[in-house]
C-alpha cells in the first residue's frame, strides 16, 4: 500500500537539512530503484522554487510499504530525523487515484 510521509521542519534548521541531504536522498533513490517511490520533494517556506535562506517548511514522500508500521519505521530512520531537521513526522495511508 502507498503511504504519505510528511516531515515538518523545525525553526532554523536549513544548515542541518543541507548537511543531511545526501543521506536523505540516497534512501529515496533506493526506494525509487525498487519501484516503490511515487513522489518526493521539499516544501519551500516561501512561494519560490528556490527559497534561498528562507529554507523549507518540510518534505513530502509518497512510497509503497508493506504496512503502516513499516512506513513509520522507515520514516523514523530518516537522516533528517537524526539530524533534528524535522520537528515532527506524520505517516498515513494514501490511496492513489490519478493519474
Amino acid at each position: 500500500m502507498w503511504y504519505v510521509i510528511e516531515g515538518y521542519d523545525g525553526e532554523g534548521v536549513l544548515a542541518r537539512r543541507l548537511q543531511a541531504r545526501p543521506e536523505h536522498l540516497a534512501r529515496l533513490t533506493a526506494l525509487r530503484d525498487q519501484g516503490r517511490l511515487l513522489l518526493a520533494g521539499p516544501c519551500p517556506a516561501i512561494d519560490a522554487e528556490d527559497p534561498g535562506p528562507a529554507g523549507f517548511s518540510g518534505s513530502v514522500v509518497i512510497a509503497e510499504f508493506e504496512s503502516l508500521e513499516a512506513a513509520r519505521a522507515w520514516a523514523d530512520a530518516d537522516p533528517y530525523v537524526a539530524a533534528g531537521v524535522y520537528a515532527r513526522v506524520e505517516v498515513r495511508p494514501f490511496r492513489k487515484v490519478l493519474p
